[in-house]
């Protein structure tokens, strides 16, 4: 069968993201309960060139990320009703939203998907030198796979995030970055 494992292949999952229906609450529940932290939130982000399913889109959204180990734990607040991933059929909330993987090349990442038969959702640019998609191979909503080639510099950022994780002591638990 062609497609088999295309797009395991592209690399481990490194992120599991949630759309709350409580932004705040789930903030919470992931501080106060399971103790991972701190967040850090990136208000109001436009990706560039966004399309979705092959249509221009001005949807906006905020993210707080953190990390359980080597796992982000995205959260996401869709600032807009712009036609999106974060609205209609694809807006599960409370339960998990997509997962993602970092991958080196956004033009393999493509490939792979189309062996696989999976329709691209979501696609963008980050910042000067990053691009993602989101697709659906077949599971649909709550199944959605996030591929990104993280533009440059986003590497340090992780690297903050993750140290700020490893030894935190349960103070400011969200954190604004600019």
């Amino acid at each position: 069968m062609a497609g088999i494992g295309s797009i395991k292949a592209l690399g481990n999952i490194i992120q599991m993201a949630y759309l709350p229906e409580d932004f705040d609450a789930t903030l919470r529940y992931w501080t106060d309960t399971v103790g991972v932290g701190p967040f850090f939130l990136m208000e109001n982000i436009r990706l560039g060139d966004m399309r979705y399913r092959g249509q221009p889109t001005d949807a906006v959204f905020s993210i707080a990320i953190a990390y359980w180990g080597d796992i982000q734990i995205e959260l996401i607040r869709p600032e807009n009703d712009a036609q999106s991933i974060y609205s209609g059929d694809y807006a599960v909330k409370d339960q998990l939203h997509h997962v993602c993987i970092f991958v080196d090349s956004i033009a393999d990442a493509r490939r792979a998907c189309a062996d696989a038969g999976a329709e691209i959702l979501v696609e963008g640019k980050v910042g000067d030198s990053g691009e993602v998609i989101y697709v659906d191979a077949g599971g649909g909503p709550g199944h959605v796979i996030e591929l990104l080639q993280p533009m440059a510099g986003s590497e340090g950022l992780f690297a903050m995030i993750k140290d700020a994780a490893r030894d935190w002591d349960g103070s400011e638990p969200l954190r604004k970055l600019g």
